[in-house]
């Protein structure tokens, strides 16, 4: 085992060929030769006695021992980064960054992502996926999520970085078709175009703790779509505010029964890597609490 632990540079080279798809494209990343890389390969398959890739003029592929052994080493590799990353205390977060957040919060951030964030850091490679429904962030390869609502008991690293005001909102058209509702009795009996969690409609709970059950033919399962589908006038829609106010401002959707307070919702971020937080996750969770303030605010 010492003796591949001395092997570091091997191991790396053996990666970095990997994730590049070529000892030239590494060496160009690693500001090195093909020749040191293929070097490096080379003394790794000596110490393991086993071919790690299969070689051509035309291609550079892994073998059956390869992909093993890459799948065994790629994390640990990376685990060692985000540790040595979490434990710097100058110099800027880099590094690849997998992110899923709600799919409404992802539009609303998206030009401020690439203007300010990445702008601001520009050894970072993000990966955005904007789903509403839960990930399974180890199982499925996530640095970092985002979360509205409560939080599930689970050993993820969680963090609250702001409660977001709720809203009742329709289309001008449809409150004219339908009628403007003056209590909650009223808004039971009128068609929501109803959010749907794994399948299930949730309850809308009001501050003073009635509850409302959204009925209506449409089920969706995103902010984005149940924003357009109330922009349509198909229905009643309960967002996040923020996500409509352009929308309320320009009065292509208006505010239903805006005297009933509706709790406000926690948005948290979560993530795997316990204490030792690697920098990119802690300044992208910190520009998104920036964001959301922002937001929030207007």
């Amino acid at each position: 085992m010492s003796s591949l632990l001395n092997q570091s540079a091997s191991l790396i080279a053996f990666v970095r060929a990997v994730e590049a798809g070529s000892f030239s494209a590494a060496a160009r990343n690693a500001g090195t030769t093909p020749s040191a890389i293929s070097k490096s390969v080379a003394r790794l398959e000596s110490e393991l006695n086993a071919k790690l890739f299969r070689r051509s003029t035309r291609m550079l592929s892994l073998t059956p021992e390869g992909q093993a052994f890459f799948e065994r080493v790629a994390p640990l590799l990376q685990a060692i980064d985000d540790s040595a990353d979490a434990l710097r205390h100058t110099g800027g977060a880099r590094g690849h960054l997998r992110v899923s957040m709600p799919s409404e919060l992802g539009r609303l951030l998206m030009p401020r992502i690439h203007s300010v964030f990445l702008a601001d850091h520009p050894e970072v490679e993000l990966d955005l996926t904007l789903l509403d429904h839960h990930v399974e962030v180890i199982r499925e390869g996530y640095d970092l999520i985002f979360r509205v609502g409560s939080l599930a008991d689970s050993d993820l690293k969680s963090r609250t970085l702001a409660q977001l005001e709720m809203a009742l909102v329709a289309s001008p058209g449809f409150l004219e078709r339908s009628g403007h509702p003056t209590s909650i009795e009223e808004l039971r009996a009128l068609p929501f175009v109803r959010y749907q969690l794994n399948g299930r409609t949730l309850p809308i709970v009001f501050a003073n703790g009635e509850t409302v059950v959204p009925r209506g033919r449409i089920g969706l399962d995103s902010g984005f779509g149940l924003r357009t589908a109330a922009l349509e006038g198909m229905g009643i829609a309960y967002l996040m505010k923020c996500t409509v106010q352009r929308d309320l401002d320009s009065e292509d959707l208006v505010q239903v029964l805006p005297k009933e307070k509706l709790p406000a919702l926690a948005m948290h971020s979560l993530h795997a890597f316990g204490a030792l937080t690697p920098i990119r996750i802690k300044v992208f969770a910190d520009f998104v609490q920036r964001e959301l303030l922002r937001l929030n605010e207007g």
